[in-house]
């Protein structure tokens, strides 16, 4: 039991993965039992509890838009297989998709002008298995969206910047001949996990400082998902438009980017310091007359509001 809560690099497995192997091993006891091969199930008897895992994306790793573009055009400058994925990581990033989403991505897929905003309409998702775990025997298992039945989509904005990209892209490798947008260089069909992460490692170096390297910042592609969401948060996109472009419900959209959001921390402190009888004006506490509309009526109130107090 507590080998399902550890992934084979050590790292912590979900919890949602914990509960869902739990049942597949609790399934698999009860057939030993009912074969003879067991007495009986030990696992309801056992008093475990599988430990908790946050699920908050750790906001360390979230790269501000400057440093997801400088990492852009480092892929695009790596050999010759950056131009080939430096569209795939601009749909994480400006588009918030998911990697096994990105990679199935076709023509067909998109709605998209000469120039400005467009859309990306997906159907389906390419996780990457091996060849061992997949019925048709290849690395990636073609499936349905994330937490979505089968054949229903989602359709995600494509940012100026996005629709631009994916036009070069297009216009310098083509497409396969079913309109397959990313591929292998060797294989002409499915773009390859290492490759993805190779190009991703290789860009980090050429960007980051060692120390900035070993720091949790934009490890992983997937990181480039989260900046994308942690982004249309906090530029006030509403959580439900949100929810609906990420392909999340907005309770579990909140709970994991709960850390990301700026709450205006700052200011916030400069109010309570303000509530606890420190010298107002000092600490950038003061109040205006401003005119509050109600109907035809406008009527005078006193608000506070917050501003930088000069240094002494």
């Amino acid at each position: 039991m507590e080998g399902l809560t550890r992934n084979l690099d050590g790292s912590p497995t979900a919890s949602s993965v914990v509960s869902r192997q739990r049942k597949i091993l609790n399934t698999a006891i009860e057939y030993a039992v009912e074969l003879k091969a067991l007495a009986a199930n030990p696992i309801p008897a056992l008093k475990w509890t599988a430990p908790k895992v946050s699920h908050n994306v750790d906001r360390r790793s979230v790269a501000n838009p400057t440093q997801a573009r400088t990492l852009l055009h480092a892929v695009r400058a790596y050999g010759r297989t950056g131009p080939r994925v430096v569209a795939f990581f601009g749909c994480l990033y400006f588009a918030a998709l998911r990697p096994e989403e990105a990679v199935s991505l076709a023509k067909h897929n998109l709605s998209l002008p000469k120039e400005g905003w467009g859309e990306l309409h997906l159907e389906m998702a390419e996780p990457h298995a091996g060849k061992e775990w997949t019925d048709n025997g290849k690395n990636r298992d073609r499936r349905q969206l994330k937490q979505r039945a089968v054949g229903e989509g989602r359709t995600v904005p494509c940012p100026p910047e996005l629709t631009a990209l994916l036009h070069w892209h297009m216009e310098t490798f083509g497409t396969t001949p079913d309109g397959r947008l990313f591929r292998g260089e060797r294989n002409g069909e499915e773009l390859p996990k290492g490759t993805i992460n190779r190009a991703w490692r290789e860009a980090r170096k050429t960007v980051f400082t060692p120390d900035v390297l070993a720091s949790p910042l934009a490890a992983t592609p997937y990181d480039l998902r989260h900046a994308a969401v942690s982004t249309w948060l906090n530029a006030g996109v509403p959580p439900a438009d949100v929810a609906a472009w990420a392909g999340h419900s907005v309770e579990i959209l909140l709970k994991i980017y709960a850390k990301c959001l700026d709450g205006g921390a700052e200011l916030l402190r400069k109010r309570i310091q303000a509530a606890l009888g420190h010298d107002p004006a000092a600490q950038g506490f003061g109040t205006s007359s401003v005119k509050l509309a109600v109907g035809d009526q406008k009527w005078p109130v006193t608000v506070g509001h917050m501003y930088e107090a000069p240094d002494p």
